[in-house]
């Protein structure tokens, strides 16, 4: 009868260790989750929104100074009303709604490029105290931007990292957790742009 006693305590603690490990696994893996999916996609969304903010005050000081830039501006609006239509849902983020997002990001940083270029063939706007000012905030807030996809992609890695590291990616496996996507470099970004008048 003993030996029975003695095994079922065994079999106990082994049970409830290997529960707590599963148990502790688990739980770091949500919260990876929940840094990747909330913090950093949330805070990289409003980098961006931070940015689509400011291109209407720039498109209206640059309207005032050149205003047959016509082109260029619809062209900035039009990409800034594509770039904000594209909400990314932690809950459905697949690599292509990513892609998709990013693109449209690309789409906008160009045309704002070609926005700000445009500030060389007016001296009055080059000189305009909004229109710099403007030009300061877009600066930082495009440092923001690259600052929030790093935080996102390392979190991201952190996430990838844990998930796939053995024996995690027994229990990652057996509750769905997938692997996530990262933010990266555009087609063609490893060339410098170049701009002409």
């Amino acid at each position: 009868m003993k030996k029975s006693y003695v095994v079922l305590i065994v079999l106990a603690v082994v049970a409830i260790a290997l529960f707590s490990w599963v148990k502790s696994n688990y739980n770091s893996m949500v919260v990876l989750q929940e840094q990747v999916s909330t913090k950093a996609l949330g805070d990289l969304q409003s980098a961006y929104q931070r940015r689509a903010d400011l291109i209407p005050n720039l498109v209206e000081t640059v309207k005032g100074y050149a205003s047959h830039e016509k082109e260029t501006l619809e062209g900035v609006v039009s990409a800034r009303s594509k770039a904000t239509s594209i909400n990314l849902d932690a809950d459905n983020l697949s690599p292509e709604k990513l892609k998709e997002f990013q693109a449209a990001q690309g789409e906008l940083s160009s045309a704002l490029g070609r926005l700000i270029a445009i500030q060389e063939n007016y001296p009055d706007l080059k000189a305009n105290e909004n229109f710099r000012d403007l030009q300061v905030q877009l600066e930082g807030t495009e440092n923001r931007i690259n600052e929030a996809r790093n935080k996102y992609n390392t979190a991201v890695q952190d996430y990838n990292v844990a998930i796939r590291s053995f024996p995690a990616n027994i229990i990652a496996g057996m509750f769905g957790f997938d692997k996530m996507t990262k933010f990266e470099a555009e087609a063609g970004a490893e060339k410098a742009p170049q701009v002409k008048f």
